[in-house]
């Protein structure tokens, strides 16, 4: 049987399949921002939808790259739980 670690490094657990109350509430959220979205789109010239759509592109980018130090810096505060308990 492998360990979770190893699960965790071929890629058979996912982080963001554990937490399923989570997962409800940030899917309405989600439908609510789309619809919203779609609402706000439909108001706006085709120049100006292809300046939303850069802006969106980017905010996407940098969202990605928050969520991941996120996860990182929490990973890294449970090792040092794991150390502290462990080692100390």
């Amino acid at each position: 049987m492998k360990s979770f670690i190893e699960e965790f490094y071929y890629g058979n657990i996912e982080p963001q399949e554990l937490s399923s109350e989570l997962g409800s509430s940030l899917k309405k959220k989600l439908n609510s921002l789309v619809k919203n979205e779609d609402e706000f789109r439909e108001k706006l010239t085709e120049e100006e939808k292809k300046l939303l759509q850069q802006y969106t592109n980017l905010y996407n980018e940098f969202l990605s790259m928050s969520v991941a130090d996120s996860f990182i810096s929490g990973f890294r505060l449970g090792a040092k739980f794991t150390q502290d308990v462990f080692v100390k």
